[in-house]
């Protein structure tokens, strides 16, 4: 991953919707998010096509389960020569330990492996209900730090995160910690199902090392316009 990536969401129901869209971006250094509606329809062999065009590929599954299925499920993803791929923090230390060792088990000889990040709390979540859902002691913030710290010290990459938390998170972790913020619009937009959502200019001045952009380009009128502008304002 190079600083300041933007990542596309290809949140689609099937190969040929999300093939729409990439049809319509630039081919070069394009970098897209697959999540599980898309992987469970479609499976490896879409990781695989959008590979041999060159895409680099964000497989964003978010494990959660015991270490040993984790670990197992991780050497089998390493295989697909994806570039990044995630779990939940929440689920522990020894989990992300494992998931760091599939990866590195499954990863072919003369390759490096996957970056692994972990998810904090998602986006679409609340302080509410980190207090009450999660019966927290402490707010968001501190527990999206508590989870990044704990995620460092698993050895994996960084985390996902919104970018709200990314400015604590770099001072707690070191700036070569990744932070990789979905949540992001444009000023003005709907925020949709996300509830911590900054623009792509307020994602850089944070410190965000890369932000993961869907509907805000997916579903514009003008897909490739809508690409640009967000690059334009997050590099500025």
């Amino acid at each position: 991953m190079g600083r300041r990536d933007l990542i596309v969401a290809l949140d689609a129901a099937d190969r040929a919707e999300a093939e729409a869209v990439t049809a319509l971006l630039p081919s070069e250094n394009l970098y897209v998010k697959v999540g599980m509606e898309l992987f469970y329809r479609e499976g490896p062999d879409f990781i695989e096509e959008l590979k041999g065009k060159g895409i680099s590929v964000f497989l964003d599954l978010k494990l959660h389960d015991i270490p040993e299925t984790v670990k197992r499920s991780m050497k089998q993803l390493a295989r697909l020569d994806i570039d990044m791929t995630n779990v939940h923090a929440l689920g522990g230390t020894r989990m992300m330990q494992a998931a760091v060792e599939g990866l590195e088990a499954g990863t072919p000889a003369g390759k490096k492996r996957p970056l692994l990040l972990a998810v904090t709390q998602l986006t679409s979540t609340t302080d509410q209900q980190v207090r009450e859902e999660q019966h927290s002691a402490v707010s968001l913030p501190d527990s999206v730090n508590k989870l990044a710290r704990l995620t460092q010290h698993a050895g994996l990459d960084g985390v996902v995160c919104s970018a709200q938390e990314t400015a604590s998170l770099k001072r707690s972790c070191g700036a070569d910690f990744l932070s990789v913020t979905p949540g992001i619009r444009m000023a003005g937009d709907a925020p949709d199902d996300q509830r911590r959502v900054v623009t792509p200019a307020e994602a850089a001045a944070a410190g965000a090392d890369a932000i993961v952009v869907g509907r805000g380009i997916t579903r514009a009128a003008d897909v490739s316009a809508a690409y640009e502008a967000y690059w334009k304002e997050w590099l500025s």
